[in-house]
């Protein structure tokens, strides 16, 4: 009902009373003052009603989400997990997704990689790459198998201390709405200016920060959209960088920039992982080509394995993917 119907209704019911001898005229005339108010008043604190209904409901939602339990959970006598040279070995693992488990993502793969070791991992789109990080971060499980971290089970210890033993740069890196100092120095957030600093001259940011009005001070905007996807680029391995975990994981992290923004990217991933246990998933090839061995994936398996010039020369399913690329991109 609107307002003017339900006073049109109320004086109407006012104006009976008053003919029927009900009423005197001024109590006629005080009732539809007050009425009249009482009811914009009313009408007034309706939409604010719905809005506290629709909060109450959002609140609840929210509560819902926090309330829910994490799939991966630590297990009961979990240790914290120490990091003394780096040595990543994956032993016969199997993972399916929880809707499909009966197909296989990644299948029976074994790999060991020595402390120090930069490894490339390489294959067409859907082969299992990004999947194996996952496994390597703990986001999900295997479901046969085991991957050792100096001979620590990954799944026996805390999801904390591999997480922070581990700098993981994906190919979309996440910005907060915060200051660049505040991004950089996420995962160290006790670093000094001058490691954060040196973090960004490693990471080639430096030229870029020192040109913007408020430098390390600057707001980046919600998931940094005030830069570039060469710059958000930079400024997620300059946090990594500064973490200085003894394990390093790259997602694709050059597989939509410029080739200046590569070619810059190129020089601060080669000091990152300078004796550092570095895992590549690469979409350009020629970001895995210099390193010590590249595993190439097909269907979830391992199909090649060797240096650059070695699969090559083998002529197979990493040999085509360079043939048809441009500039060592992967052509979808």
């Amino acid at each position: 009902m609107t307002l003017f119907a339900f006073q049109l209704i109320t004086m109407g019911v006012c104006i009976w009373l008053f003919t029927t001898g009900n009423v005197t005229i001024a109590a006629l005339v005080f009732a539809v003052t007050y009425l009249g108010r009482l009811t914009s008043s009313l009408f007034e604190i309706t939409p604010i009603i719905r809005g506290m209904e629709q909060l109450f409901l959002d609140a609840s939602n929210i509560t819902d989400i926090l309330d829910e339990q994490p799939e991966i959970k630590d297990s009961p006598n979990a240790a914290d997990l120490v990091v003394k040279k780096g040595g990543v070995e994956l032993q016969n693992i199997s993972f399916g997704y929880a809707d499909n488990k009966k197909t296989k993502v990644i299948q029976n793969i074994s790999i060991s990689i020595k402390p120090g070791e930069r490894i490339g991992l390489a294959g067409s789109s859907g082969g299992g790459k990004t999947t194996l990080t996952k496994l390597l971060l703990r986001s999900a499980d295997v479901s046969d198998g085991a991957i050792l971290i100096d001979g620590q089970n990954i799944s026996e210890v805390t999801q904390k201390s591999l997480r922070a033993s581990i700098a993981y740069v994906p190919q979309e890196p996440f910005l907060f709405h915060r200051t660049l100092r505040e991004n950089i120095a996420y995962a160290h957030p006790e670093a000094t200016d001058e490691a954060i600093f040196s973090a960004v001259k490693r990471a080639n940011a430096y030229e870029f920060i020192k040109d913007l009005p408020s430098g390390l001070d600057t707001v980046v905007g919600e998931r940094g959209v005030k830069l570039s996807g060469g710059q958000r680029q930079r400024i997620a391995l300059a946090r990594a960088i500064l973490k200085d975990a003894p394990i390093l994981i790259l997602d694709e992290a050059t597989s939509a920039l410029d080739s200046e923004s590569e070619k810059l990217i190129q020089d601060a991933l080669a000091k990152l992982m300078k004796n550092r246990t570095s895992i590549v998933v690469a979409h350009r090839l020629s970001t895995i080509a210099d390193l010590d061995r590249i595993i190439v994936l097909d269907k979830g398996q391992i199909a090649e394995e060797g240096t650059h010039s070695a699969l090559i020369k083998q002529k197979g399913i990493y040999a085509k993917l360079w043939a048809h690329q441009s500039g060592g991109f992967i052509e979808e």
